[in-house]
């Protein structure tokens, strides 16, 4: 009996009358649907008697377009650390349409929190027991919840649903001129009060940015302290938030793959990749080996460009340290920023990934330009470790701060180098392989501590063994097609449309229409560089995706940060933001 045959086998003897059906998805993943009122000890079994300890994600789902009702259903993605082919996917129907309410989990998996928030702010869906619910990305006062199927792309206007109201002409007279010139202007509700359980008769409350260049972005934290002493931390997020999912609702499947690119714009590569390997998922095709071994490479690159921008600026984030590492950094990442730019023409927004395989072959000199980066980079990667590793200051503000323990990580929903930092190799290449990385000799570095420096050992060392996988990848790469000749998902060769009518109506109905997807829904995950990257898709077999969500790490590693900063230094809070290594524009998406 498979694993997830008997978690259903298993759920149904407990809770009877609480399994309401079982199905797989398109990756064969089992999805169980579970009764409402059944949740809370329903999720208390599978954590504690199934050991489902890491809830991956939670998010929604209206289905009033798709017919089914009740309107609306909460998804819980399920995976266990001990045991790692246990994933499962939970769906909750909620009964009452017109005012949708759930339990909450954050009592059985705390990582719900900010989850539940989104989805409640996307939504409307109430999250009974929550202990914070609120908005999380749009303005406290918005109107709506955009992510419902009757809400509009425009957004409200004047209180009601209607076309966002753009200005095409300058009227001085406008409320928003109204204080133009003024240095000392009327203070009014502030976005964001700190929350309820901040004790602000006792503790002082500062505010650290949205403006603040060490927060990585505009991201606004309220600083709980006791002198100088963190006694608890409330990141203030959504200032960048640009609705992708909604968007991505709104546009054909290959459309959406440019947007992937400005969501962690440091990772464009990883995000094509766990977008296409996702509806390829739900399309059934198979990608030629040739564009696998190239995707490898090239996202493993993207994994060292990554770090390589987490290196420079976390060192100069610590005043004291190295500050010409920033430019040493720079200049690697800059030969690998050359090799996109061969392939793609782009360097930042790659949008190179199709369907299927790559939007084009690599040319000529692509393995030679990467055999050059790999003959220099180990040496210069060398050099940095020699830098910082025994160095007193570095070690002075990152060794034994900001720490997190196994038990708190996996509570939180970490992943990627800081669950590694306290002895869990976890990594998704290797649990749940893609693109071939079962293939693949590589380790996976981990540490014990779980602190600042731990971080960095641990991404130092992921460098080294990218490098030692895309040695391989090119050891192996194949002559052969970059493209799937299933002409119904990719363009077909161009003598083909000279020649063939067929080949002519199929680039015909692409280009116009996109590839028409079969339904039904999937979760794919990848290993970015900052932890899962998961793309959740239900298709309704239109050309558009019907539910388009992207469960970022940045997102989820972020909420993490008031367990690592409590009781640290308030000057240690930057080194801990820069630890995490964020990128706004996928946590607010």
């Amino acid at each position: 009996m498979s694993e997830a045959i008997e978690t259903v086998a298993k759920l149904r003897e407990r809770f009877p009358d609480s399994v309401l059906g079982y199905e797989t998805d398109a990756a064969g993943e089992s999805v169980v649907t579970l009764r409402a009122k059944d949740l809370i000890p329903a999720a208390r079994f599978l954590r504690d008697e199934l050991h489902y300890n890491y809830l991956v994600d939670v998010t929604a789902v209206d289905r009033l377009k798709l017919g089914m009702k009740p309107r609306f259903a909460t998804i819980y993605q399920l995976h266990s650390m001990e045991k790692h082919d246990k994933r499962v996917r939970l769906r909750v129907p909620i009964p009452d349409d017109s005012n949708p309410q759930v339990d909450s989990v954050v009592g059985v998996w705390p990582t719900a929190n900010w989850h539940e928030r989104e989805a409640y702010d996307m939504f409307g869906i109430r999250f009974n027991g929550h202990p914070d619910l609120r908005r999380i990305l749009m303005p406290h006062d918005w109107v709506g919840h955009p992510l419902r199927k009757d809400y509009p792309l425009g957004g409200p206007r004047g209180g009601d649903y209607g076309q966002e109201h753009i200005p095409f002409k300058i009227n001085w007279d406008d409320d928003e001129f109204r204080d133009l010139g003024r240095q000392v202007v009327e203070v009014g509700e502030p976005y964001s009060v700190p929350p309820k359980k901040a004790d602000t008769n006792r503790y002082m409350v500062i505010n650290m940015g949205p403006q603040h260049p060490a927060t990585h972005g505009v991201l606004r934290v309220i600083a709980e302290l006791d002198g100088e002493r963190v006694v608890a931390l409330y990141p203030d997020i959504g200032y960048l938030h640009s609705g992708f999912e909604k968007t991505g609702e709104n546009k054909r499947y290959k459309d959406f793959i440019p947007y992937t690119d400005r969501m962690d714009y440091l990772s464009a590569m990883s995000n094509n990749l766990g977008y296409v390997l996702a509806v390829e998922k739900l399309l059934g095709i198979e990608v030629p080996e040739r564009a696998r071994v190239i995707r490898v490479i090239l996202v493993e690159l993207q994994r060292i460009a990554s770090h390589l921008m987490w290196l420079g600026t976390h060192v100069l984030d610590i005043s004291g340290t190295i500050h010409a590492l920033l430019m040493y950094a720079f200049r690697e990442r800059e030969m690998i920023l050359d090799i996109f730019e061969l392939v793609c023409g782009a360097r930042l927004t790659t949008a190179y990934f199709r369907f299927g395989g790559l939007s084009k072959d690599v040319p000529p000199r692509f393995a030679r330009d990467v055999e050059a980066f790999l003959d220099i980079f180990p040496k210069r990667l060398a050099d940095y470790r020699a830098m910082l590793d025994d160095n007193p200051i570095w070690k002075g503000r990152t060794a034994g701060i900001g720490k997190i323990t196994q038990e708190e990580a996996i509570a939180m929903g970490v992943t990627g180098p800081i669950l590694r930092a306290t002895g869990i190799p976890y990594d998704i290449r290797r649990v749940r392989p893609y693109c071939g990385y079962e293939n693949y000799d590589f380790e996976i570095p981990t540490e014990t501590e779980g602190d600042i420096y731990a971080r960095y050992l641990v991404r130092m060392r992921e460098m080294e063994q990218s490098v030692r996988i895309i040695r391989q990848a090119l050891d192996r790469l194949p002559e052969g097609p970059v493209l799937t000749d299933d002409y119904k998902v990719a363009y077909p060769p161009r003598e083909e449309i000279d020649r063939n009518m067929e080949a002519l109506i199929h680039h015909f109905k692409i280009a116009t229409q996109g590839a028409v997807v079969p339904p039904g829904e999937v979760y794919q995950t990848i290993a970015a560089p900052k932890g899962e990257l998961g793309f959740y898709v239900i298709s309704d077999g239109s050309p558009k995706p019907y539910r388009l969500r992207v469960r970022g790490p940045s997102f989820v590693n972020l909420q993490a940060l008031d367990i690592m900063g409590r009781g640290e230094l308030f000057s240690d809070v930057i080194a801990i933001v820069g630890s995490i290594d964020i990128v706004l524009g996928e946590v607010d998406r």
